[in-house]
């Protein structure tokens, strides 16, 4: 594996686990609400049992073959692990992240969790290793139904959110805030993470940071 490759994975598995503890922060601040999908996740826990990481894993899976009955081909090799990597990091974190109780430290750890959430997406991306099965699900919106982009994920995780809701998982101000403003900042921390990136691989291997995701 050459010094590249070595730095491109590096950067697509620790931005996974650093997303799934920010992921794992938002649920123990879950008074104010968590992330669209994981309100799904969670309430298919208190339903139905399992861990969140678990049903994360499960749903990714679905998604990947969705994909794969709509486009007929397989995703790469980065989907899968995408789709293994955070749930069995969220469990983790889930386990070694404290109890919150108060209001304070409820929003101290949601806040901080969001922000956690933010710089893992910007880094897990920037190397362009594959697309997260929940993005190969708003893909298939677009392209499919003909719809925007900010169309498509907002039906998308208005939908999973609402059948969380209804399975019990915690939706509040915290859940419209992830999936509006989460963006944005991702929009900050993406590219500076293709910098540091970019600082650390061969000049000649660049372009494999800007090829068209599959």
């Amino acid at each position: 594996m050459n010094r590249t490759a070595r730095w491109r994975w590096a950067f697509y598995f620790v931005g996974m686990i650093i997303l799934a503890f920010g992921i794992g922060m938002t649920i123990r601040g879950e008074r104010f609400g968590i992330g669209p999908w994981d309100v799904l996740h969670y309430g298919l826990t208190e339903t139905f049992g399992l861990t969140i990481g678990t049903w994360s894993i499960i749903s990714g899976f679905v998604l990947i073959l969705l994909m794969i009955v709509v486009y007929r081909k397989l995703p790469k090799i980065g989907t899968w692990i995408n789709m293994v990597v955070i749930g069995v990091f969220i469990d983790i974190s889930l386990f070694v992240l404290p109890e919150v109780s108060s209001f304070g430290s409820s929003l101290a750890m949601f806040i901080v969790g969001v922000i956690v959430m933010g710089i893992g997406i910007g880094m897990y991306m920037a190397p362009n290793m594959g697309a997260g099965p929940r993005d190969s699900l708003m893909l298939i919106l677009i392209d499919q139904l003909g719809m925007s982009i900010n169309g498509a994920r907002t039906t998308m995780e208005v939908s999973v959110a609402l059948a969380g809701w209804a399975l019990g998982g915690p939706v509040g101000v915290g859940t419209v805030f992830i999936a509006f403003g989460l963006g944005t900042l991702v929009q900050w921390t993406l590219p500076y993470n293709q910098r540091l990136l970019v600082a650390r691989i061969d000049e000649k291997d660049v372009h494999l940071l800007n090829e068209q995701k599959e």
